[in-house]
């Protein structure tokens, strides 16, 4: 059983009639040239022969990469990549699709001159550190130009900045010596909180060193006084000065053992006889007398001047 052709043209017709559109998609549907209508997502649905579809206008956010070549203030060449962020404004996708014959073209010449306006005025350190203020003036510039072509720019990006490799090489050395001077500095300022804390422990050793020496002192005078005392209760017979030359002869002793038993001691040469330790005490003697009479003459002459100043 044949078809009619009748069925077959009827067929053709209505699925030229029907009109399927994606979710975040708009078509064109043009009629003898003209622009018709917009079908909007789902189904829709065109005169088939007359009306025709001609094109598709994507409603997402979309991106634009732009890879440009400009001359800092200080005449170096950087390249920049600017991303740029858009969108088709619903209420004039007439526009967008009729006003410009290639839009991402467009939109890239309007970014180059933008940035190619904006980096001349700064130099390479203040672009790296400023690239948001150039961002949102070209996104700013963007938006008063193409606004009126249906096109809505949601944001602009400075992805990349890359100067020439020798201004970065210079840079990079620059930050090294930067980083070195730094180090340096905070190596010296620890070397001398280690030189100062090691003074004040040496200073504060010594101190100690010091007070233990003046307690030591005071505790061998303490008992030699108690020796003496000891001595003399128990042992009636015995003179002071016998006393005075064994006390001494013990510390003599005493003093030879510290030296012999010392790792770091040096060559010392010590007179070691009877002999000599009665010459020590005789010269300890005479000094103790010489000191005794001397006091006693200070006092004599202190006396006879306050009588003097009395009898007056």
């Amino acid at each position: 059983m044949e078809i009619p052709i009748v069925l077959i043209i009827l067929a053709l017709a209505l699925y030229d009639s029907v009109v399927i559109v994606p979710e975040k998609k708009q078509k064109v549907i043009q009629r003898l040239g003209k622009f018709s209508h917009l079908a909007t997502a789902g189904i829709s649905f065109k005169l088939p022969i007359i009306d025709r579809i001609a094109g598709t206008v994507n409603m997402k956010i979309q991106q634009l990469d732009v890879e440009i070549e400009t001359k800092t203030m200080d005449n170096v060449f950087v390249d920049i990549r600017v991303s740029v962020q858009y969108l088709v404004i619903p209420e004039k996708v007439f526009d967008a699709f009729y006003a410009l014959e290639n839009p991402e073209s467009q939109i890239a010449s309007y970014v180059f001159d933008d940035v190619r306006a904006e980096v001349p005025k700064l130099e390479l350190d203040d672009v790296f550190s400023r690239k948001e203020d150039i961002a949102v003036a070209v996104r700013h510039n963007l938006s008063e130009s193409m606004e009126a072509y249906g096109f809505k720019f949601v944001k602009t990006l400075i992805t990349d900045i890359n100067p020439d490799a020798h201004v970065k090489d210079s840079m990079n050395k620059i930050n090294a010596a930067k980083r070195d001077k730094e180090a340096a500095r905070e190596a010296a300022e620890a070397e001398k909180i280690t030189i100062v804390k090691r003074a004040e422990a040496d200073a504060e050793s010594k101190r100690l060193q010091g007070e233990g020496i003046a307690q030591q002192r005071i505790e061998i005078i303490r008992g030699f006084k108690e020796s003496v005392t000891d001595f003399q209760t128990s042992l009636t017979e015995i003179k002071s000065a016998e006393i005075m030359q064994f006390v001494l002869m013990t510390q003599y002793f005493d003093t030879l053992n510290n030296i012999g038993s010392g790792s770091n001691s040096n060559t010392l040469m010590v007179p070691h006889s009877p002999a000599a330790m009665n010459d020590f005490y005789q010269q300890i003697i005479a000094g103790t007398v010489m000191a005794n009479k001397a006091e006693e003459a200070t006092d004599a002459i202190h006396t006879e001047s306050k009588r003097k100043a009395g009898d007056k």
